[in-house]
């Protein structure tokens, strides 16, 4: 009797821990992991910017549905998009507080097939650069209604600027998806709000002022938001004290100090070498991504104690002499790295790729898409790293489970 009984309560405890994967829910930060239904989760993604302007479009969204299918059949797990676009063309926001309504349903699908296919998205609030419109269309706003102002930069300090993309947190945090009913506050297939595109500050290279504006605007979104995560968008440039680290400038940002920001829940990284060592050969720029990766994952292990996830990187096919091996020898370099750490528990929670495009979308090559289908050596080693991460997925969540069986059989003796 007492085995049959505690063979039912594993039957139970089976289809309990099944309904718990099943189930989806908010990811949320221990430590340096991710974590999704009690058990690590890893970032196996891409960058897709274009969602929500394909998807306003009922002509071509079927293109949004073609690219997180093939993206999920591939194993990735995130994808990273636009939540804005300021006035402009095809704006989301035409001026402050006012939007575009077809535009916000564009998004609200680009969530809703995100969701189906198991995908979480990583929303980007506002660009730090004038494509879609970004910090100095704000700026351009405040001018307009009588604001002296004559930086681009005053988007980091003055009160109106502030006042126009805090309204422009709640509208996009608040909005009630048109297809699922659902808020976007309360939708677990947003992984996290991003603050801004990567945030440069010309004007303060110290990171102060980014600093100062990081802090009240993750502070601010976690008062109306407190389900999701919140990151700022940052490249990994060091601040002053660390220039040694950076490429060869600084941007006006501080990697630690921004990271540390308790609101902020996690550190991202950008990797651009071919664009930051422009004259430097391929080996160099190689030595340079391999140290950025290591010096990233360990500060962020030791210092920040926060997980870090290479938010974008890439291998443009417009540079000289380029071949598809060049650009799997940045994969495999991003990749391993991540998976190094990962195995052993560390920080790096992963990686996004720039950029991820459907077929037929020509106009939206920049040198640096990856159409899956038209990338074989790249795809194998997309897939390849998602299968390494899922085993190390797997392999916590077996421990964890083991750890229940062995309790629950306790309690039963």
């Amino acid at each position: 009797m007492k085995l049959y009984v505690f063979f039912l309560y594993f039957i139970y405890f089976f289809h309990h821990v099944k309904a718990n994967v099943i189930n989806d829910d908010f990811i949320k930060t221990k430590g340096v992991h991710f974590m999704l239904n009690e058990s690590p989760f890893y970032a196996n993604g891409f960058n897709a910017y274009w969602l929500m302007l394909i998807g306003s479009d009922p002509s071509q969204r079927h293109k949004v549905s073609s690219v997180l299918q093939n993206a999920a059949t591939h194993g990735l797990t995130v994808g990273r998009t636009w939540a804005f676009s300021d006035a402009g063309y095809s704006p989301l926001q035409f001026s402050p507080g006012f939007y575009n309504e077809n535009m916000f349903q564009g998004l609200d699908y680009a969530i809703h097939e995100a969701g189906k296919n198991g995908i979480k998205l990583i929303l980007s609030l506002v660009n730090n650069y004038n494509d879609f419109g970004g910090k100095n269309q704000y700026v351009n706003w405040a001018k307009s209604q009588g604001q002296s102002l004559t930086s681009e930069d005053d988007f980091y300090t003055n009160s109106v600027v502030k006042g126009y993309f805090k309204n422009h947190i709640k509208a996009v945090v608040t909005r009630n998806n048109s297809i699922s009913g659902i808020a976007y506050k309360d939708d677990p297939t947003i992984m996290a709000w991003e603050l801004m595109n990567e945030p440069r500050c010309s004007s303060d290279l110290s990171g102060s002022t980014v600093q100062s504006w990081i802090s009240e605007m993750a502070s601010y979104t976690k008062s109306i938001d407190s389900n999701h995560l919140v990151e700022a968008g940052l490249e990994g440039f060091y601040g002053n004290s660390d220039t040694q680290k950076n490429p060869n400038f600084q941007v006006g940002t501080d990697f630690i100090a921004n990271n540390q920001i308790p609101e902020i829940d996690f550190a991202t990284v950008h990797s651009y070498p071919d664009q930051w060592l422009t004259g430097q050969d391929d080996e160099a720029q190689l030595n340079f991504l391999t140290n950025w990766l290591k010096v990233h994952i360990e500060d962020s292990q030791t210092i920040l104690k926060k997980p870090i996830i290479f938010a974008e990187f890439g291998k443009t096919t417009k540079g000289p002499g380029f071949t598809p091996q060049q650009r799997d020898i940045i994969f495999n370099t991003v990749y391993s790295s991540i998976f190094s750490s990962a195995k052993g528990g560390g920080a790096a929670a992963g990686g996004l790729f720039w950029h991820l495009l459907a077929e037929g979308m020509d106009s939206f090559k920049d040198g640096y898409e990856i159409i899956l289908s038209e990338s074989s050596s790249v795809s194998d080693i997309i897939i390849q790293q998602s299968k390494r991460l899922n085993k190390i997925r797997k392999m916590y969540a077996r421990l964890k489970n083991i750890e229940k069986w062995k309790k629950a059989r306790k309690l039963k003796d």
